[in-house]
């Protein structure tokens, strides 16, 4: 090998070293400075000259992430594994919306499993609408995020959800059967099967004999009804429904709720908003009441209710039923009598009690309020 093979190897070399050396340093000079910090560690936001609030803090290792909000205090916002089982159809966490710089929907989360009524309850101008709205990518919530069936929103999702909106509307020269015909085209439902459909559908809600009527020609309670028909006519896996009941009368009030426990039987998800408390004590499974944009309750219906129990007792017996232990007061109620417990009294030391005493018990019921009751309770004691 010649003098001038060796010295073009050796410089060949040293360029690749070089270049490694190089590469290093870069990589050194972008990761310095942005170690991960300590778990739970967080960074200041400095506030701007526009801004007369302190920032709030960002969590370091999200530092793309929206800032973080002001809690909502006692208030479970997503569900345990033991609350839920079944595969999740709808996660929503921590959403936010604001129109003309009022914030309407402040930190709001929930999660729905398939196949359960979820009612959302609230008072007027509460956000339930507008939460429903960013749920159906109506609108688009300033942040936070929205799966459906396990991923973002998008067309394909759109067409697994049937949405009853507050504000009713069809086409009233329309004929009721090419009404849910067409509208059912719309969710990639084909002709032949949208017939179908819409017969059956007819059919169930004793509706087919006005199948040829123009949606004009029907009442309002009808013609509503029909609007729901129209919701479910594509099988949707998620419907949602917003004031579904208001102005029907006690029959086809009736009517809807036997379908919606049906779809419920059959595994879809249901979202049902309504002023009515004994719809959703009667329908639900889980609950969410938002009271000024927040989340102020969120459960299992029966543990909410026990949550907000008087701790006292409903008793009928025959006999007189005495001074006993662990009672604090009485309150006649016509043949019943409540007895109000001390705060660590079980309801089981008084019906123990009563058959020591061999007092015959016909009715032995623990006071739980009702939802309205709980309703009215909430919204008082934040005002």
């Amino acid at each position: 090998m010649d003098t001038t093979t060796i010295i073009v190897i050796v410089a060949a070399l040293v360029v690749i070293i070089a270049l490694r050396l190089a590469i290093r340093s870069y990589r050194l000079r972008q990761t310095s400075g942005k170690r991960p910090p300590e778990e739970g560690a967080t960074f200041q936001v400095e506030p701007s000259d526009a801004d007369d609030t302190a920032a709030p803090a960002v969590e370091a290792q999200q530092p793309d992430a929206t800032p973080a909000r002001e809690e909502t205090a006692s208030v479970q916002l997503a569900p345990s594994k033991d609350d839920i089982e079944l595969d999740i159809a709808v996660e929503a966490s921590r959403l936010f919306k604001s129109f003309g710089g009022r914030e309407v929907v402040k930190d709001v989360s929930f999660a729905l499993a398939q196949g359960e009524v979820f009612g959302l309850v609230g008072p007027n101008g509460a956000g339930k609408t507008t939460t429903i709205r960013m749920l159906m990518d109506i609108i688009r919530p300033d942040s936070g995020d929205i799966r459906l069936f396990g991923q973002p929103i998008d067309e394909s999702t759109k067409d697994r959800i049937g949405y009853l909106p507050e504000e009713r509307g069809l086409y009233r020269r329309m004929r009721v059967s090419d009404t849910i015909v067409y509208l059912a085209s719309l969710k990639s439902v084909g002709a032949h099967a949208a017939k179908q459909r819409a017969e059956e559908l007819l059919k169930q809600a004793d509706m087919f004999p006005h199948e040829g009527k123009k949606v004009s020609e029907l009442s309002r309670g009808m013609a509503q009804i029909i609007q729901f028909l129209v919701t479910i006519a594509h099988q949707p896996d998620l419907i949602v429904l917003d004031e579904p009941f208001a102005g029907l009368d006690p029959v086809n009030r009736q009517l809807l709720k036997d379908i919606v426990l049906q779809l419920r039987k059959e595994g879809r998800t249901i979202v049902l908003s309504t002023h009515m408390m004994n719809e959703v004590e009667e329908m639900c499974d889980r609950i969410m009441m938002i009271d000024r944009g927040r989340a102020v309750l969120y459960g299992k219906l029966d543990e909410i209710r026990w949550r907000y129990r008087n701790n006292s007792v409903f008793v009928q017996c025959d006999g007189d039923i005495g001074e006993l232990e662990g009672v604090t007061g009485k309150r006649m109620h016509g043949k019943y009598v409540e007895l109000f417990l001390e705060g660590d009294s079980p309801p089981q030391r008084i019906l123990s009690q009563l058959v020591e005493r061999n007092i015959r018990v016909n009715r032995f019921e623990v006071s739980t309020p009702s939802l309205n009751e709980i309703f009215i309770q909430v919204v008082q004691n934040r005002q």
